[in-house]
């Protein structure tokens, strides 16, 4: 299945777009889903019919979604307190009524999250279009499941379940606390939800789509969202350059406004996949309006981003490690080697990252940032490099 996760500034007309692009895509008959986490229904006023909890036929060819992260939450935390009623009668906890429970804050990046795992799994729709929150929630949204997998490995190793077999003869040791087994099995458990998610970010056919208003503040957060998004490996296939005022409007127009948008496309040109969307003079509203916007069709997925490692050891001694970067600043940039991982730090955004099998056998020996990509050398570390006889 092909998907489309579609962001942007806020206020830039990402549901719109998103709701036009999947309009397009079902007009061509291609079976579509588009989801959205909005709890107000931004995609079911640009659809011109509601959208709720249950998905429902918006077009021919196109059903809409809206999960509902208030239920998604009042099931987990039901399902949670079933399995571990044996703790919490320990510890003597009253369990609460699922209808005194109301949703965290994030309980709406879940609820998206799952929803597009289970969009994925059920294999009913060849497009799946997803209105993301904007930018930056976007962001942290994506990076979500890998971070929480990360965050799991170290607090519950798996290695340490081979402990549950000592368990019962460790518990007769005073002073020997060992974690309840539920407690592996919700990991285990979580772990298995986290990289059905994961594998759908990361899928070869999964591509980002960002939508902003050209100007300033838009060229900025494009800047900032692409630069977010290589450090994540995630591919932008376009950049919808959205309410991009007619060369030869009315005279209505202010005419700092015009140079502003021609110079933001002018720029966007030199880097980016750009598709001008024009400004209606309106909102749009229904099928009527979302046809009239030119937005980009689906088109096969570009190359997946790659990391590859050149092996430059009979030239100069080291293997390079080449991380694109597009927009990176030397001055924002920082590594830091800890074990087996290496934590990139590009601008706001820091990412810990394994490293390839044959770079743990080595020490950093330097990096440059040239191009936009950054160039991390490494020189094999003799006591644990394989010795020609």
């Amino acid at each position: 299945m092909r998907t489309i996760l579609i962001t942007g500034p806020g206020g830039s007309g990402r549901t719109t777009v998103a709701a036009a692009t999947a309009l397009r895509a079902a007009g061509a008959g291609t079976r579509t889903l588009v989801l959205s986490a909005d709890r107000t229904d931004a995609l079911g006023a640009a659809l011109g019919t509601p959208t709720g909890p249950d998905p429902r036929g918006a077009a021919p060819g196109l059903t809409a979604w809206r999960p509902d992260p208030a239920a998604r939450f009042r099931d987990d935390l039901t399902a949670f307190q079933s399995r571990a009623t044996g703790v919490l009668d320990l510890l003597g906890a009253a369990r609460l009524d699922p209808e005194e429970v109301t949703p965290l804050p994030g309980a709406e990046e879940l609820s998206l999250l799952r929803a597009v795992r289970d969009a994925a799994l059920a294999e009913r729709h060849d497009l799946l279009v997803v209105d993301l929150p904007p930018a930056p929630r976007a962001l942290d949204l994506l990076a979500l499941p890998e971070e929480l997998r990360r965050y799991l490995r170290r607090l519950l190793p798996p290695e340490r379940q081979a402990a549950r077999a000592l368990r019962p003869v460790l518990g007769r040791l005073a002073g020997v606390p060992m974690p309840a087994e539920w407690l592996y099995e919700t990991a285990a458990r979580w772990d298995v939800e986290l990289a059905a998610v994961e594998a759908v970010v990361r899928d070869r056919a999964t591509t980002v789509r960002l939508v902003a208003e050209p100007g300033p503040a838009g060229t900025d957060a494009v800047h900032t969202t692409v630069l977010g998004l290589a450090l994540r490996g995630l591919r932008t296939d376009a950049l919808v350059a959205n309410r991009v005022l007619p060369e030869s409007g009315p005279e209505t127009w202010p005419a700092g406004l015009l140079a502003q948008q021609r110079k933001a496309l002018a720029d966007w040109k030199q880097s980016y996949d750009v598709h001008r969307v024009a400004h209606l003079g309106r909102d749009p509203r229904g099928a009527d309006d979302l046809a009239a916007l030119a937005v980009p069709g689906v088109d096969a997925a570009p190359d997946p981003v790659e990391w590859p490692v050149t092996d430059r050891i009979a030239e100069d001694g080291v293997l390079v490690w080449h991380i694109p970067l597009p927009g990176a600043i030397r001055d924002d940039l920082d590594l830091v080697r800890r074990g087996d991982e290496l934590v990139v730090t590009a601008g706001p955004f820091r990412r810990i990252v394994p490293l390839p099998s044959a770079l743990r056998r080595c020490t950093v020996a330097g990096a440059a940032l040239r191009d936009g990509t950054l160039r991390i050398r490494f020189a094999p570390d003799p006591h644990l490099w394989p010795r020609e006889r």
